[in-house]
């Protein structure tokens, strides 16, 4: 199994995926215990919410599960929550703070782990990115997320249906954020910018503005197109082309406002 599937665009807009893959290695796979095999924390559908909202947007997406390595989160594990509760570069727990193996990856394994899985989807992305910038004289980075509504073990009460990230103003231009917010505000359903998601490390690591880089994170709540946030996680059809309509207008009016962005 390759690790990173990338399909190349014209557009401006890359959509990053890292968190949409269910391949877990055999190995692996036989070392979570019961819970950790339900897989409960992958970002569920996303590839499918957002397939075709964009004509020629670059797709890099990670095929492998976040279990297996998170490919969010920074290659030194450093923590980008300081003081919260949040998982790990490879996670030992889920979301709700419960023990997913029956047997902990060591150093060395987590290191195996990096090399194979970690790095080249980095590198897959870095290059997109590169080729992007060098077509259009900047790239704007869309990295597609969602997570489940309530979680007490990471925050408290109902997240909002929008959570939009850009590591406080730091990862892109303005316009990008202010654009973004407008369009979600403009449905009446909840949102919030640089709340308790404020980018992973992706949108912290490839968001240089001044280097025509612009990155921006979208965590959906999962009940904006769920039918359940529990197994079997079904794709609710009726409320994923409503969402649909508004993340294809976030999509578009990125890609307009890229020739205003050119470094």
């Amino acid at each position: 199994m390759n690790p990173v599937e990338v399909i190349q665009g014209d557009s401006p807009v890359i959509l990053g995926l890292p968190h949409t893959g269910t391949w877990l290695p055999d190995d692996i796979r036989a070392r979570l215990n019961p819970r950790g095999q339900v897989l409960a924390d992958t970002d569920w559908h996303i590839e499918r919410l957002y397939d075709g909202l964009l004509p020629g947007a670059t797709t890099v997406r990670a095929t492998f599960h976040r279990y297996v390595i998170d490919a969010n989160r920074g290659p030194d594990d450093a923590s980008l929550y300081p003081g919260q509760n949040t998982t790990g570069l490879v996670p030992l727990t889920d979301f709700d703070g419960e023990a997913i193996w029956l047997t902990e990856p060591g150093a060395e394994e987590i290191a195996d782990r990096k090399a194979r899985f970690h790095t080249p989807y980095h590198q897959a992305l870095a290059a997109e990115i590169e080729r992007v910038r060098a077509r259009h004289g900047v790239a704007i980075l869309y990295d597609c997320h969602s997570i489940r509504s309530e979680i007490p073990f990471l925050f408290e009460g109902v997240l909002p249906d929008f959570n939009i990230g850009t590591n406080s103003g730091a990862s892109c231009d303005k316009r990008i954020e202010a654009a973004t917010a407008e369009l979600c505000a403009a449905t009446g359903r909840s949102n919030v910018v640089n709340g308790r998601f404020k980018g992973g490390w992706t949108t912290r690591h490839y968001g240089q503005p001044q280097q025509g880089v612009h990155a921006i994170q979208m965590e959906l709540a999962q009940s904006t197109h769920l039918a359940t946030e529990t197994p079997p996680f079904a794709y609710d059809e009726s409320k994923a082309e409503t969402l649909r309509v508004t993340l294809r207008a976030i999509l578009e009016r990125l890609a307009a406002l890229a020739p205003e962005l050119r470094a």
